[in-house]
């Protein structure tokens, strides 16, 4: 496994792992709680390096590698890490892979990169897309005790099925995630988009990623439903699926 390198984003120290090779290059932008070393990104890493095509990762602040606190974390931070390395280590077209809050991410930066005359986003692959995520399955779902918990400590704890460490939800993450919203009306990716979504996930349901679809330009999306598949899309059919959805979009972006 080579090193990460650091870029200095606002006086936090990312973590980046970069692979030079053919366009469109490709981005995994990985989920809540999630680093860059997970099994899909690992996947895709080796599927780029075998097809010589360039690959680009990182960790967000608070995640993995990367310095900062988790619990300082937002969309907002996130997303702008995410631009920052975008910008600093790709050239030319790539294709953006967003799982669960990476999609999200993704879908951001599509609307921040997106210039009269520029169009780098070659396509996008989204796996169990969870934007809005804070607004649309977080908040209408809060307990009394997590009202009272965000409004006296700033922040909730919930168990998590992936970790020993429970998921911290703050209440500068829940706020910030009102101005992040995307699914607030028509989407428009200027690229093909191809959603990988397990029926099976009981963390993001599949309804959302209908909601996703519904916004979304018709003519370019393709929705890939996976019967027993779980939020993680982590099994070798998963992975699998995953590295010929990405494969599809480079061929179709030529």
């Amino acid at each position: 496994m080579t090193a990460p390198v650091f870029l200095d984003v606002d006086g936090t120290s990312i973590a980046v792992r970069r692979a030079a090779g053919a366009e469109p290059g490709i981005v995994w932008l990985g989920g809540y709680k999630s680093d860059m070393l997970g099994t899909k990104a690992e996947k895709l890493a080796e599927w780029a390096s075998r097809q010589g095509r360039a690959f680009l990762r990182h960790d967000y602040s608070g995640h993995g590698e990367s310095g900062g606190a988790f619990a300082d974390g937002t969309v907002s931070n996130w997303l702008s890490q995410s631009l920052a390395v975008f910008r600093h280590f790709t050239h030319g077209r790539q294709i953006l892979v967003g799982s669960s809050m990476g999609a999200w991410i993704a879908l951001r930066m599509v609307q921040e990169l997106h210039t009269p005359g520029e169009n780098r986003i070659a396509g996008l692959v989204l796996l169990a897309p969870a934007p809005d995520f804070t607004a649309e399955l977080v908040e209408p779902a809060l307990t009394k005790a997590q009202k009272r918990d965000l409004a006296k400590k700033g922040f909730f704890e919930e168990p998590s099925d992936y970790s020993a460490e429970p998921y911290i939800y703050t209440r500068a993450l829940i706020e910030d995630g009102r101005n992040n919203r995307v699914l607030t009306g028509p989407i428009d990716t200027h690229c093909p988009v191809h959603i990988l979504q397990g029926l099976a996930d009981a963390d993001v349901p599949p309804s959302h990623a209908l909601k996703l679809v519904g916004l979304l330009p018709a003519d370019d999306v393709t929705l890939s439903l996976i019967p027993d598949g779980d939020h993680r899309l982590s099994r070798p059919q998963d992975l699998d699926m995953l590295v010929r959805a990405v494969d599809a979009i480079v061929r179709q972006a030529g």
